[in-house]
């Protein structure tokens, strides 16, 4: 019952590893898929060195590469399939909502190292699972966002009068359609809280993302 999750560092990913261990996986090791130059995750924008924080927080293993998206997914099983041998993994973990093409990739390169593919979140209402992270004391802030959600709400914590700000604006609540992404600075299974300070912002490819450090 070892697992990796694939660790994004966002709320998703963080309440899918928090629901695999409450229902009796092990939690063996993170991966997390950094840009081609290894300075910041692919997907969130988030420096290494805060996911490095993450994984110690925690008191698992993180394990990352760097990749362009043409690459990804031969990159992705290459690693996957190395970290099944260094850690005896049966299953992998995903924080995937609802999104059956996901889905589907996620066991396809599941399946190519030889591992089962687990989604905790899989089937839940979006908003509901927002509003459960938040109840069980997931904190999360905003670190990328698109340009309908805009740059204001970067740095921000998800809350309830949050998600009512995003939903009054057509935004869906759990930004699972990539609205928006988050870091989770504090759950209840770390060992301390992150101190996180937003330096900046910026803007690539019409996406504004946080500049973020640690205290």
């Amino acid at each position: 019952m070892n697992f990796l999750c694939s660790w994004s560092g966002g709320k998703d990913s963080c309440y899918a590893f928090y629901k695999a261990v409450q229902s009796g996986y092990q939690p063996t090791v993170l991966l997390n898929v950094m840009n081609e130059y290894g300075d910041r995750s692919r997907s969130h924008g988030i420096p290494k060195e805060i996911l490095e924080a993450q994984a110690t927080a925690i008191g698992v293993p993180i394990h990352f590469f760097n990749s362009t998206w043409t690459d990804y997914e031969v990159n992705y099983i290459k690693h996957l399939k190395d970290l099944v041998k260094r850690y005896d993994l049966s299953h992998a973990v995903f924080g995937d909502i609802d999104i059956a093409s996901h889905r589907a990739w996620e066991e396809k390169v599941s399946a190519a190292a030889s591992v089962e593919a687990v989604l905790p979140l899989w089937q839940g209402d979006r908003k509901e699972l927002v509003l459960a992270m938040i109840e069980d004391g997931v904190e999360a802030m905003i670190v990328s966002c698109n340009q309908t959600v805009g740059s204001d709400f970067l740095g921000r914590m998800i809350d309830k009068s949050l998600l009512e700000e995003l939903e009054a604006m057509g935004v869906d609540a759990c930004g699972e359609n990539g609205e928006y992404h988050t870091l989770v600075v504090n759950t209840p299974f770390f060992k301390n809280r992150l101190d996180i300070e937003m330096t900046g912002k910026a803007t690539s490819s019409n996406y504004n993302f946080a500049e973020l450090q640690l205290k």
